[in-house]
């Protein structure tokens, strides 16, 4: 056995034995705590060649005499919005990268008793964050929450913050070198000071005890060691319990729900839950379902439920920008919503928690995944370590979240000793936080076996999960062995099958031979997802289908200079916001589905 490999075993194993849930990376629920918001207009330095922490910029001097200079300042120069990406707000940043610093001044006034702490919602992809001068946070990965503790470091009155930011394409990120969507940089979602007592609620896991509406499990982690009272409510409901946390400052409680409600996809119904603890008093809304197969169906609360889904980027094409804010939440879910699905595939990596949160209110199940999409370097501990960390920082964030149904730990990997150890290694990683949820990874290895007739897959690895999902581009990237309606499909037999992607591109507004796969037009897209909707009544343990994608999105990997433009055009609705002849076909097909 080589040593890569070893290695990656022993992490694997490592994984099962100390579990993730051993300390969350992030205080639970940030929304719900006194936070103060830095958003806003940043100074900025573009940093090409990678001076400025040598030059110590962040320390941000300026002369003191007559023979000081300094050949830098945040003042006076380029200024961006925060949250926001830094391609979409300047023409000469649009294909950049490498690295930008953002600056500000903020006052604080600390307060004997309490802590302070600095919470990016995500920075894209790797940062370093820097407070009056002294470093204070690292963090890599582009879609995931990190905080740094201020207690002690701040200064009554003016505070310099200072972030440097590279979202430079390495092999050992996550993703990789290549990716078929925007390397959008920047601070890309929300940065607050939050404000909490000395000792706090940090760490909460609220969710259904068994597959029944009888109970709530809560699982509770104080920010520091020690033996106390915590009280969980649910005022709706009329039911509390008090435990007492051991000396590591964790407790267990289950609490009896009469009466309760549960959360169903699109019927959403959440309830306010108070979790006390000294000085300390955290409320959010919270619902309650469970999710589970049969063979292979998929259940909701015991139900048969078939996943009408569809994927969106975290990008508005109209503003050819990062999405980042409540409005822009609604307006991905609405159009998912008008397209009559339950489900999102949120693609390819965790999106903002505005948009998980209404989403959850609109009673849409969600499948959320990491950026392990193809190119990945499974033999590399590093990455793993990456991989195993973002995975976590997703669950912590949204483990409350009953409307997240799948993880996501894989798109598009090629069978192999290594990415099977890599593969499980997050299995092992995500199932010691949470066991509530359906563990999924898409494949795109389906062939046409001659011999049998048959569409089929080999890939060991999915006896592992859950729920198997498969990305088939049939009449685009694959053309038809045989016509659709003989197209059997014999694939995985004894699990759930979702078709996470398919479709083909078009131009909107493009008209020309349906039967033609260059004319980039509606007529051929159009044709393509009559002929895939005919092929899904040949697929016997079809659970779901999820067409790639709502929206046309960004993409360098796209060259054609008429028809593409650095867009990708298989969305079902166009970057203007048109929709294209494919989205009826859809919208009926779901209809029909729905109304049985």
């Amino acid at each position: 056995m080589n040593k890569p490999f070893f290695s990656l075993i022993l992490l694997s194993i490592l994984a099962a034995l100390t579990p993730a849930t051993a300390s969350s990376p992030f205080m639970t629920n940030v929304y719900g705590r006194d936070y103060r918001l830095l958003n806003g207009k940043w100074n900025v330095i573009v940093d090409l060649y990678d001076q400025g922490e040598k030059m110590e910029i962040y320390k941000n001097r300026t002369p003191q005499s007559n023979e000081e200079f300094y050949e830098y300042s945040f003042e006076g120069g380029l200024r961006l919005n925060v949250p926001g990406d830094w391609n979409s707000q300047a023409p000469e940043l649009k294909y950049y990268e490498g690295t930008v610093w953002y600056a500000r001044h903020f006052e604080a006034d600390p307060q004997p008793g309490q802590r302070q702490f600095l919470y990016f919602g995500a920075v894209s992809y790797r940062c370093k964050v820097w407070l009056n001068g002294e470093l204070i946070a690292e963090h890599e990965g582009g879609f995931t929450p990190f905080e740094a503790e201020l207690t002690g470091k701040l200064r009554k009155g003016d505070n310099f913050i200072a972030v440097s930011v590279n979202n430079r394409r390495t092999p050992d990120a996550i993703p990789a070198l290549a990716f078929d969507w925007w390397n959008y940089g920047g601070i890309t979602r929300d940065v607050m000071i939050v404000t909490v007592p000395r000792q706090y609620v940090r760490d909460y896991f609220v969710r259904l005890a068994g597959k029944s509406a009888k109970a709530v499990q809560v699982s509770v982690a104080l920010a520091m060691p020690e033996e106390t009272d915590v009280t969980v409510e649910i005022p709706e409901l009329k039911v509390s319990g008090t435990v007492r946390t051991d000396a590591q400052g964790r407790a267990e409680l289950t609490l009896k729900t009469p009466g309760l409600e549960l959360w169903q996809p699109e019927a959403a119904k959440l309830y306010a839950v108070t979790l006390s603890a000294g000085e300390d008093c955290i409320t959010e809304e919270i619902g309650f379902r469970y999710v589970d197969t049969d063979g292979t169906k998929i259940l909701v609360n015991g139900v048969q439920t078939f996943m009408r889904s569809v994927s969106f980027h975290e990008e508005i094409p109209q503003r050819k920008g990062r999405a980042f804010s409540q409005s822009d939440a609604q307006m991905l879910l609405s159009e998912a919503e008008a397209l009559g699905v339950n489900m999102i595939r949120l693609a390819h990596y965790p999106q903002n928690e505005y948009t998980v949160r209404l989403a959850e209110k609109k009673g849409l199940i969600l499948w959320q995944e990491i950026p392990i999409w193809q190119g990945i370097d499974f033999e590399d501990e590093g990455t793993l370590s990456k991989a195993r960390r973002m995975l976590s920082e997703m669950i912590h964030r949204d483990k409350n979240r009953c409307s997240v149904c799948f993880w996501g730990v894989a798109n598009e990997t090629k069978p192999s000793e290594a990415r099977n150890a890599f593969l499980m290694s997050l299995l092992d990683t995500g199932r010691a936080i949470d066991t509530s949820r359906l563990y999924v990874a898409a494949f795109d290895l389906v062939y046409f076996n001659d011999k049998t007739r048959h569409f089929e897959m080999d890939d060991p690895f999915t006896e592992n999960l859950d729920v198997v999902a498969v990305n088939k581009y049939m009449g685009w990237y694959h053309p038809w062995p045989v016509p659709p309606t003989e197209a059997v499909w014999d694939v995985v037999p004894d699990k759930p099958l979702i078709i996470s992607e398919f479709g083909g591109e078009a131009l909107y507004g493009q008209h020309g031979d349906r039967n033609v796969t260059s004319s980039w037009s509606e007529e051929y897209q159009a044709r393509l997802y009559e002929d895939n909707l005919e092929m899904f009544r040949h697929i016997p343990n079809l659970a779901g289908v999820s067409p790639w994608i709502l929206f046309d999105f960004r993409s360098p990997y796209r060259f054609h200079p008429t028809n593409q433009e650095d867009w990708n055009r298989k969305g079902l609705v166009s970057d203007q916001g048109y929709r294209k002849k494919a989205w009826y076909l859809m919208h009926d097909y779901y209809s029909t589905i729905k109304n049985k």
